[in-house]
């Protein structure tokens, strides 16, 4: 059993934790959350069906757990903030212009703000969708919702983030 939980985590142990932190905006929690979730794996991995794939499995426990933990009374009296470094800007001194990397990086991390703005139920598809590249059938069983709506929850979140975004991201 300890070999299969040590392949599960070298497996999806980076996407756990890329889900926690995007869900829980703090490094260390994130890392709380990824153990938590690889213990409830291990005590429950007997209860695997193998109705979805492991991953789906265990990015569901993921999620569940996230929300416990942002759910949490401890959490809510903690003021949390975000470890992101600020990014400096490098003008050029000839055209007083950021250079392209830098715009990439606001623009990234305008779009991540935006994402993480959404109504959860948006929020949630698009992080499965684009940060984990999982097809709606996997998120659909992830959520414990249908195909249908998973999809006219992806069309509404683009629209939402179109909207907010307009003017903002380059898109070239």
């Amino acid at each position: 059993m300890d070999k299969e939980i040590e392949r599960l985590i070298n497996e999806y142990g980076n996407d756990v934790l890329r889900i926690s932190y995007i869900y829980l905006k703090d490094k260390y929690l994130a890392e709380d959350a990824f153990q938590e979730v690889f213990v409830k794996v291990y005590k429950n991995l007997c209860k695997f069906r193998g109705n979805s794939t492991e991953k789906t499995w265990i990015l569901s426990i993921t999620m569940n757990t996230c929300k416990d933990i942002l759910r949490s009374s401890w959490f809510k009296r903690v003021i949390l903030h975000e470890d992101m470094k600020l990014i400096n800007y490098d003008f050029d001194k000839k055209s007083d212009t950021p250079d392209t990397e830098v715009i990439k990086k606001l623009q990234y991390k305008e779009l991540l703000k935006e994402v993480m703005d959404l109504p959860k139920k948006y929020k949630d598809v698009v992080i499965l969708f684009y940060y984990e590249e999982l097809s709606t059938t996997e998120i659909s069983r992830i959520l414990n919702i249908p195909d249908g709506t998973v999809r006219s929850r992806l069309f509404r979140a683009r629209e939402v983030l179109k909207l907010n975004l307009d003017g903002k991201i380059n898109y070239e």
